[in-house]
């Protein structure tokens, strides 16, 4: 995700892998007080939180926000959606099956997510309806959209909305994704420097 959003907006930027310990680490600390990614340095501006970062990098440069004032706060409203509304639930199912797997009630209690899951997908497919984006254009609201979403495809949920399928997979392919997973990619099956 964070290569995603500084490419689509043809900005050069540098990925700083940060290790679990490391994210622990006072130095890490100062940037991120809860110890997690991602975080965003430019200049001496450090920021965290995904959608803080979403919001800077599209108000700082265009292409990620509508010039119309009102678009612009319907885009905003749609990174706020995703990450308050659509995404905690998402959280929810990837915490009971890593963190909680092994507690007896955890079975129990991983169909009454999924529901929680599926309830907020139909609702959001049937606001997206044929519609190619969330509100008009691609806009910032999509870009969090379309990452909050691709964590629902492991459990296989996503792929019984077919409208948001096929919304995300429009997201993945726009260029500026496909630059950025292409990097990414490289970046993580690259070879350690020899030391």
């Amino acid at each position: 995700m964070g290569l995603f959003k500084a490419d689509e907006v043809g900005q050069a930027y540098e990925v700083r892998p940060v290790s679990f310990a490391a994210m622990k680490e006072p130095a890490h600390m100062a940037m991120h007080p809860f110890g997690q990614i991602p975080t965003y340095e430019e200049g001496d501006l450090v920021l965290f939180e995904s959608g803080a970062i979403i919001f800077h990098i599209a108000s700082r440069y265009p292409g990620l926000l509508p010039e119309d004032a009102n678009a612009r706060a319907r885009a905003i409203t749609w990174i706020f959606a995703a990450l308050n509304t659509v995404e905690p639930p998402i959280l929810e199912i990837v915490i009971a099956k890593f963190q909680e797997g092994d507690k007896p009630w955890s079975k129990e209690r991983l169909p009454l997510i999924a529901d929680r899951i599926r309830h907020r997908l139909g609702q959001l497919s049937a606001r997206l309806g044929e519609a190619e984006w969330l509100d008009g254009e691609f806009s910032a609201g999509d870009l969090m959209m379309i990452s909050v979403l691709l964590r629902a495809r492991p459990s296989g949920i996503l792929n019984e909305f077919p409208r948001l399928a096929a919304y995300v997979a429009r997201g993945e392919a726009r260029p500026a994704y496909q630059r950025a997973f292409a990097a990414q990619l490289a970046f993580n099956t690259a070879e350690p420097p020899a030391g």
